[in-house]
């Protein structure tokens, strides 16, 4: 019924309606078109608060109303808590319901290429299957209320620095396995309401006029059927944006909607392109519409209790020595550092929440009745080392059991519309880290930033919080962390590297003028760090626990396994602590050594598990083709790759504690091969007609091999080999498996595979090159 609706109002519309239709009225309502019925809706920021203006407000800044911040997606994506976004969807859908609001514009899912991104606070992960898991169960959680989401920003939009004006330059191996996926899941587990188009180039072409990705891939290949909208501001050509797929540019371009119109009459743009439009823009207005819920009431304390849990499970303990933490109540403990007293909770840009409260840690420990001693430590309005500040801090910390200093980035170093230049915390910080930790050997660092920052003084304190922007309530978590109120269970969803040099896009990421070039290609994050088996200051998937976990009984259900099959994964954990705590299982999956270049081990599969003292849980995994599989850019399709695969468990990327291996036999791509004298021995064989041509022959290859001396009639002696006879496999194995023990100059299975079909025909008699050729030509018959 709602579809023959929308025909019906579309086949009714003038075609300067269809246009206007096509842009916003504002910078946050669509346009309705009053004579047919058809009202406005409001879209306002988001992901991790409720930015929007009462009334008919138009500014994008003033105004803004209040809210509760929740953690960022940086904080929260380390959670590893599917449940967790879920409930944060929820309560931000009931907020957006509140204040008729119908779409939020949110989750973002751009992989952090680099932690140099100002806008990275706003991004989940590096790694694709975390991103588009998290973004899903917000995309659920929010629409389960009747709220749209907006998945963003539509494609390989990975820094700030020239935003609106870069072309990304990305191969579609790169950005089907990284960039692509982190969206593809998301669309296809979620169907978020509308997915916005981001500023940038995709090689060469503009987010908003791209076709190929709009099209081809979301739509078509996707099956996506919702409403793609423009970044504010990232529509350059209205015409080509419409007829590439982007549905709604925003904010208001009420003076171009005449160039859609010529357009139309003209006959540069089908009127049935723009028809299709209007349909997903009026499908997401009766969605929103029909949705509405105005008598929804919103409790904002409730709200930040939410807040204060969530950010409770995804604060990371990155370091404890001699079981620092938890702290002791009636110890004597000094809280240093502004960010106590004042907390850096968010991040600056589209996303800044007007947050009704704010819980600081000095506060939250009042609340509690533990006595602080607290010293200001530094300013951050300059970085500059205040003697007086600094002396204080240090004389503060001297004299009490414990010294807590609460750090970070401030709001000037990271923000949406411009990159950081380097990972380093403001230098008066790290002086008065190294001063408190010279005087005090009981020091506790609490870091407050958006991305990953250099540790010179790393090895300096006994125990490091990660609580990067952890919303309005992260004073409090951080005192629940801190006296044992809650065991910390978050886990870094990136990597840290020990200095920005180090990281994979150093060398290319701003780019060149107004083209970047991403390559390192897929070793972004720790596919990189783990495959260059490089030292990192913390590893992606890295977090500790006041209690202990131990993993067995790792199981798979098979050991043989096809590109049509599914396996089973199982292993056990167990809590072997004292107290109560949340583990995040990593499976991770590793394949040997192929003909294609690919990272040592990828995450495939998560979960968190809650487990009482002794309590063990079984945790499963399904593990399907695309687990296994590699981007082919010649079949453009998915393909696994024969030979052996490790399935491990982690405690992080670069903490395997346990595996199994599965033997893949997959299909080869033999669509665009060139069968011919010069192919390998590998790829000929992966031809049925080349591995029965081999099959045939290989007992002659292995006579005609010591008639030449190549290799001793001795050996093929002992595997009962004589002129003429035929070669079992599995004594093919064992020579091979011999030449490779004794280096006998012949090589082993990788010398073998690779040597070229010219070479081994020479070793066999009586074969013709005129029936070699007609073997080539039949294999090479499409």
């Amino acid at each position: 019924m709602k579809e023959t609706k929308i025909n019906e109002l579309v086949s009714q519309m003038t075609l300067e309606e269809k246009a206007g239709l096509c842009s916003g009225r504002d910078n946050w309502f669509t346009k309705g078109v009053e004579r047919l019925g058809i009202p406005p809706i409001r879209m306002s920021d988001g992901p991790h608060g409720l930015r929007t203006q009462s009334g008919e407000a138009k500014g994008f800044n003033s105004g803004s109303i209040s809210a509760v911040c929740f953690p960022t997606a940086c904080t929260i994506a380390s959670s590893f808590d599917r449940e967790l976004l879920r409930r944060e969807g929820e309560i931000l859908g009931d907020e957006c319901q509140a204040a008729d609001v119908q779409v939020i514009l949110g989750p973002g899912v751009n992989i952090k290429r680099s932690p140099l991104c100002g806008r990275n606070f706003e991004y989940y992960s590096e790694d694709p299957l975390v991103a588009s898991e998290m973004a899903s169960a917000f995309i659920q959680g929010a629409q389960s209320k009747g709220v749209g989401t907006s998945l963003k920003h539509y494609l390989a939009n990975n820094q700030e620095h020239r935003r609106m004006t870069n072309s990304s330059e990305v191969d579609e191996r790169t950005l089907r396995e990284i960039y692509l996926a982190a969206f593809e899941g998301a669309v296809k587990n979620a169907e978020p309401w509308t997915i916005m188009a981001s500023y940038n180039k995709i090689n060469g072409t503009f987010a908003t006029e791209n076709t190929h990705y709009l099209t081809d891939i979301l739509r078509k290949e996707w099956g996506y059927k919702g409403l793609v909208v423009s970044d504010w501001g990232a529509t350059h050509d209205r015409v080509a944006a419409v007829e590439a797929g982007t549905d709604l540019t925003m904010p208001a371009e009420i003076e171009t909607d005449a160039e859609i119109i010529k357009a139309v009459e003209s006959k540069k743009l089908d009127e049935r392109t723009l028809d299709l439009a209007c349909k997903n823009i009026l499908k997401m207005t009766m969605m929103g519409i029909e949705n509405r819920a105005p008598e929804t009431t919103f409790n904002y304390e409730e709200g930040h209790e939410f807040a204060r849990e969530a950010a409770g499970q995804s604060i990371v303990m990155l370091k404890n020595e001699e079981s620092m933490l938890p702290l002791q109540k009636s110890s004597s403990i000094a809280f240093i550092g502004r960010f106590a007293s004042k907390p850096r909770y968010q991040g600056s840009g589209s996303s800044l929440i007007n947050s009704f409260k704010v819980a600081s840690a000095l506060d939250a420990a009042a609340a509690e009745g533990i006595n602080i001693e607290y010293a200001e430590g530094y300013s951050i309005k300059e970085d500059k080392t205040d003697q007086m500040l600094r002396a204080e801090a240090a004389a503060t910390a001297k004299k009490a059991d414990t010294a807590v200093l609460f750090v970070g980035l401030t709001e000037q170093m990271e923000s949406e519309g411009y990159d950081r230049k380097h990972l380093h915390l403001p230098a008066c910080q790290n002086e008065l880290i190294e001063a408190v930790c010279a005087v005090q050997p009981n020091t506790v660092v609490v870091l407050h930033n958006g991305a990953p920052v250099e540790m010179p003084w790393v090895d300096k304190p006994k125990a490091i919080l990660e609580t990067y922007l952890g919303g309005q309530a992260v004073g409090e978590a951080v005192v629940d962390i801190l006296f044992g109120e809650v065991n910390p269970s978050g886990r870094l969803a990136e990597s840290f590297p020990k200095k920005l040099e180090d990281n994979p896009s150093y060398l290319s990421y701003f780019g060149e003028g107004n083209r970047v070039e991403y390559s390192e290609k897929v070793f972004v994050g720790y596919r990189y760090y783990e495959s260059k088996k490089m030292e990192t200051l913390f590893p992606f998937g890295h977090g500790l626990s006041y209690t202990t976990f131990e993993y067995t009984n790792l199981k798979l259900n098979k050991k043989e396994m096809t590109d049509k099959d599914t396996i089973t994964v199982s292993v056990d954990v167990t809590n072997t602590g004292h107290v109560f705590g949340r583990e995040v299982v990593q499976l991770y999956v590793s394949p040997e050594k192929g003909e294609i270049i690919r990272p040592v081990r990828e995450l495939k599969g998560f979960d968190k598990v809650s487990l009482q003292p002794g309590e063990t849980q079984t945790v499963t995994f399904q593990l399907g083709r695309r687990a296994f599989a590699y981007w082919n850019t010649e079949a453009h399709d998915w393909y696994m790759e024969s030979g052996k695969h490790a399935v491990q468990i982690g405690k992080s990327s670069n903490d395997i504690v346990c595996e199994e291996t599965v033997n893949i036999s997959a299909k080869p791509y033999l669509g665009n091969k060139n069968y011919n004298a010069n192919s390998t021995l590998g790829e000929f064989i992966e031809h049925p007609a080349g591995k029965q041509f081999w099959d045939e022959n290989i007992g002659q290859f292995f006579t005609g091999l010591a008639a030449s001396g190549m290799v001793k009639q001795e050996q093929l002696d002992e595997m009962g080999i004589k002129p003429g006879d035929e070669v079992s496999e599995e004594n093919v194995k064992k020579f091979i498996a011999d030449s490779e023990r004794q280096g006998n100059g012949f090589g082993g299975t990788e010398v073998m595979m690779s040597l070229p079909v010219s070479i081994i025909i020479e070793f066999i008699p009586d074969l013709s090159k005129s029936g070699m050729n007609e073997l080539f030509d039949e294999m090479n018959q499409k």
